[in-house]
């Protein structure tokens, strides 16, 4: 027995002595990476934390601690420092997951995860953290998508708890542009759209409809409005159709898609199709084929005036002949409107068609900078303000 455990302790050194380097090594590649990334004067870029595949996050209402979702199987939490993470520990290590792609918070620390095809509830403990052993299945994997629907392309689902205290989910369409014979399934189950729910499930609903894939939404402060981002039909060219920044200032509304492939641009397969009537088309078309996933409102005021608006992470094309995004853009919000996306932060694109890096998903932390998600570096970074 002494001799299995001094074998266990070897291999467990030796494991250690090779995984520690490499991940060393990794930071060191990331530093290197982030001193060639481009931001206005006065701002920096620095790497907080390392969280492999790591996608939508999700900062506590207490502000201490981040979930971080992945586009694996593992939830991270990770307790927040001033410039860097304090510590990053798997999230609910005992349960299984399937892309769990989306935390999100309701105000009085209840912390919703959307899968691909289940939502988990994780009460708040008194004494702080969740209930990480013991999730309520709030919406079971029939509930969501159809049992038989098996495809996980654009499965990445996305929640948030609306000023209304319902759950707001974006539950992607599974195709690049569904069949006919597919598209009233679909429609029925709310994929492609975004559904809205109470807190423990019941009462769902298709709140808005006619969305391919969204990945990321907010609501507007003040107002409340939900706004989202929309990635578009591949396929179609380097140039067309555009991404879509969206409002769904109420329920019900139908936002084009299949019929529309993005903006104005028409599908092949739905071209001679009658389209509902009434689509809402976008409050701002984007690059083509750049991604745009997560996007926040800046709230707070540790950035200058002049760049609280819209920020919108986008992954990076894979379609297109010369890719463009994997870059942080800024969109000025002035009176409900957007402005035009500027490039915040770029350089991950290398210009040899590769990427250094992807970024996914935003959050503010409550010092006012920014976290950005990386899954293809498995990464947080911290952009942050200090003048100089």
């Amino acid at each position: 027995m002494r001799r299995l455990v001094r074998l266990a302790l070897v291999l467990v050194a030796t494991l250690v002595s090779l995984t520690a380097p490499a991940r060393a090594d990794h930071a060191d590649e990331l530093r290197a990476v982030l001193a060639r990334i481009q931001l206005p004067p006065g701002f920096h870029i620095a790497l907080y934390a390392l969280a492999p595949n790591a996608r939508s996050l999700a900062l506590s209402p207490d502000g201490a601690t981040l979930i971080v979702g992945s586009s694996g199987t593992t939830v991270y939490k990770v307790a927040l420092g001033p410039n860097k993470a304090e510590k990053v520990a798997a999230f609910a290590p005992g349960q299984s997951f399937i892309l769990p792609n989306g935390p999100c918070f309701a105000p009085d620390g209840t912390l919703f995860l959307t899968t691909f095809d289940r939502i988990l509830r994780f009460a708040p403990r008194a004494g702080g953290g969740w209930d990480e052993d013991h999730p309520q299945q709030i919406v079971a994997p029939g509930a969501l998508i159809p049992v038989a629907e098996k495809k996980q392309a654009h499965g990445m689902r996305v929640c948030r708890v609306g000023p209304d205290g319902k759950l707001y989910v974006a539950v992607g369409q599974p195709d690049n542009v569904p069949p006919k014979d597919r598209q009233p399934l679909y429609a029925q189950w709310g994929m492609g759209g975004i559904l809205r729910m109470d807190r423990d499930g019941a009462n769902k609903e298709i709140f808005a409809s006619g969305i391919r894939n969204s990945v990321g939404m907010d609501f507007e402060p003040g107002t409340g409005v939900l706004w989202f981002t929309d990635n578009q039909v591949d396929g179609m060219g380097d140039d067309i159709p555009p991404e879509e920044l969206n409002k769904a200032p109420r329920a019900g509304l139908n936002f084009g898609f299949p019929w529309f492939g993005g903006g104005h641009v028409r599908t092949k397969l739905y071209a001679n199709e009658t389209p509902p009537d009434g689509i809402v088309f976008p409050e701002l078309e984007l690059n083509a084929h750049a991604a745009d996933l997560g996007m926040i409102f800046s709230r707070g005021a540790g950035f200058p005036e002049q760049w609280r608006g819209i920020f919108i992470a986008q992954h990076g094309s894979w379609n297109r002949s010369v890719p463009i995004g994997a870059r942080v853009m800024f969109v000025a919000f002035r009176d409900g409107k957007p402005g035009a996306a500027i490039p915040f932060a770029e350089g991950w694109n290398r210009g040899d068609g590769g990427y250094s890096g992807r970024p996914v998903a935003l959050a503010e932390l409550p010092d006012g900078s920014l976290i950005v998600s990386d899954d293809q570096e498995g990464a947080l970074y911290r952009i942050f303000y200090d003048g100089k």
